[in-house]
């Protein structure tokens, strides 16, 4: 594969009909300006009448986007810093929100749960993430465990998959190809493979979709070294989702999911056979039961998690697997009041010496008033229960008004909020630093903000958020996990905007301010800004991105001191074009511009500049 290039390619996409991507000619439509939001209420309310800024992420965006990672699309928006998504595709990817960690976000798919208990942090890997079956992302911003639970402490990421086509059978192919390389080594070898194929309708009551994807990556080592031999990553993803419309009241839908991804990477920075293995397997079931101004829904899964490696640390292997249940009601109370009562249950079990587990049961309630003289309130609680610890009381209170004009609306927002995080297995049970009477983080949120749109073609909000961290769970001397005494406080602002200055040109911008006390505020930047352009020319789209990461500090493993990484700039740009009316679509995107030298983490590789192009097929 190193001898093959991408020109060839390029040339035989320009024959076609000049670069193209999954786009129609309405892309630039204003989407986001309009849309509803679901992520902070669970109810479908215009936005005007959410007192949060919650960041929508559309298929059109993602499509967009196509090549990239679901984490590189995140990464680009308001209050959120995903370490590791400029490198090597498998480097481990760390996500801070609003000056948060990695445990203080929870990621949601078709609104259930999703966290590997064998690990640390009790995160889950983005990097089991397949963008291809991906139909939106919302962001929540901000303290959530009233509706959400455990761990939803920085931000939500509610991921929506793809259903079922209202044709008997409908599909897409997706294919793209590329260079990966470092800004020092530009050999133009292609290094990265994408494929996708989706297969999906619905015959009468029943709908079906079957999909699956694959990546592979070469071409980059993980750690800086002098030969930069290469570490291959490959990714496989598999989903089947069947549902049943049994009545216009009452629809069921099961499915499952398998997705492994094999990693090499390189220890202590010194290049070695290091490999690695994970894997996740899930099953779940949703149904949902409408009657009259309300509705029940059910959300279950079941998920094991395997992860195996083999460096010149030795072997290890861990497995655990978790149960999640959540089951709630919404009421409509005339036009003005939405209620969701609901309860909550999660059992998280993980093997160390032996099987450990802990269950979580916790009943919650929330309210939406919407009034007709431009006054919501969303207030909601949850009663935490744990197994371990007892009992754990979260709340929050999120007042908003609206100034209507003739044309679009002034909102003043303001929110205080609680939060909790489970001490995870290993912190309770493992065998070095085990603690079973750890009592849970806890988090306070006060946010406030302005959100103007006076149009239906520019909208900026900008949000003040202060977050205070106690009872963090660390270590004694003696390495035993204790909560420490000691508090984090973080503190910023988010500024977005999304502007249609002329037909067909749109422009969405973002800057997020953060500084956190308490601790050393590793790989958290200060200052970070994006800028995206967008113009639409007939049936050829082009986007260019512009992307600024602030100094921040990392800790050198090598010197065990602190060091500042200086501020980076990354230019990227796609050129996209529809060959055959909503069937054919070809593109071409560049990354890292001006290939620009810049360190993500101390000791580990960064992309220079790269191309991928690629293709949409719809059937």
């Amino acid at each position: 594969m190193k001898k093959n290039h991408l020109w060839l390619i390029a040339a035989i996409v320009a024959g076609k009909g000049l670069f193209a991507q999954n786009q129609q000619q309405d892309t630039l439509k204003v989407h986001q300006l309009h849309e509803v939001v679901v992520s902070d209420s669970k109810f479908e309310l215009k936005r005007e009448n959410s007192g949060k800024t919650v960041i929508k992420i559309t298929s059109e965006e993602l499509e967009r986007n196509q090549g990239r990672t679901v984490a590189e699309v995140i990464n680009a928006k308001s209050g959120i810093e995903i370490t590791g998504s400029r490198g090597r595709d498998g480097d481990v990817l760390g996500v801070y929100a609003r000056g948060g960690r990695g445990r203080q976000v929870l990621i949601l798919i078709d609104g259930v749960r999703v966290s590997d208990p064998s690990t640390f942090s009790q995160e889950y890997d983005m990097r089991l993430l397949s963008p291809t079956n991906i139909a939106s992302i919302e962001i929540i911003k901000g303290a959530a465990s009233t509706l959400y639970g455990t761990n939803a402490a920085t931000a939500v990421i509610n991921i929506t998959t793809k259903k079922s086509s209202d044709k008997g059978i409908a599909g897409r192919f997706q294919t793209s190809v590329g260079t990966n390389q470092t800004t020092a080594d530009q050999n133009y070898n292609l290094g990265s493979i994408s494929n996708a194929v989706n297969v999906n309708g619905t015959l009468d009551r029943f709908s079906y979709a079957v999909d699956f994807s694959n990546r592979y990556k070469s071409g980059l080592s993980a750690a800086v070294t002098p030969d930069n031999e290469e570490d291959i990553f490959s990714h496989f993803s598999t989903n089947v989702r069947l549902g049943y419309q049994f009545s216009d009241a009452l629809e069921v839908a099961v499915y499952g999911n398998q997705t492994k991804f094999s990693n090499e990477y390189d220890a202590s920075y010194a290049d070695a056979a290091n490999l690695g293995k994970n894997q996740q397997d899930r099953a779940g079931v949703a149904a949902n039961f409408s009657y009259g101004k309300g509705s029940v829904h059910l959300n279950a899964a079941y998920s094991e998690y395997k992860t195996q490696s083999k460096d010149t640390f030795g072997e290890s292997e861990t497995e655990g697997n978790n149960w999640v249940l959540d089951v709630y009601n919404k009421y409509v109370f005339g036009k003005q009041w939405h209620t969701v009562l609901g309860v909550n249950f999660i059992k998280d079990e993980a093997v160390f010496s032996e099987m450990a587990e802990f269950t979580i049961l916790d009943p919650y309630a929330n309210v939406v008033y919407i009034s007709d003289f431009g006054l919501n309130l969303n207030v909601g609680g949850r009663l935490n229960h744990h197994s371990e610890y007892g009992n754990h009381l979260v709340y929050s209170v999120n007042p908003s008004y609206v100034f209507t004009t003739e044309k679009g609306y002034l909102k003043v927002f303001g929110s205080y909020a609680t939060s909790y995080i489970t001490p995870n297995l290993t912190q309770l049970f493992g065998a070095f630093g085990g603690n079973p009477n750890l009592e849970p983080e806890e988090n306070r949120t006060i946010e406030g903000g302005l959100e103007l749109k006076p149009n239906g073609k520019l909208r900026l909000s900008t949000v003040y958020f202060n977050r205070n961290e106690k009872n963090t769970i660390g270590y004694d001397a003696n390495f035993t996990s204790i909560n420490l005494s000691d508090e984090i406080n973080a503190h910023g602002l988010e500024v977005e905007l999304g502007w249609l200055p002329v037909d067909n040109l749109q422009i969405d911008a973002n800057y997020t301010f953060t500084e956190r006390k308490g601790d050393n505020a590793i790989r958290i930047p200060k200052h970070k800004a994006n800028l995206t352009i967008g113009y639409q020319w007939e049936q050829t789209q082009f986007t260019l991105g512009y992307a600024y990461t602030g100094s921040r500090l990392d800790t050198n493993f090598m010197t065990f001191s602190n060091e500042t990484l200086e501020a980076f700039s990354l230019v990227s740009l796609t050129i996209g074009h529809e060959l055959i009316p909503n069937r054919l679509r070809v593109f071409l995107n560049v990354e890292n511009l001006l290939n620009e030298e810049f360190t993500e983490v101390i000791g580990f590789t960064t992309r220079g500049r790269n191309f991928r192009a690629g293709m949409n097929l719809n059937f």
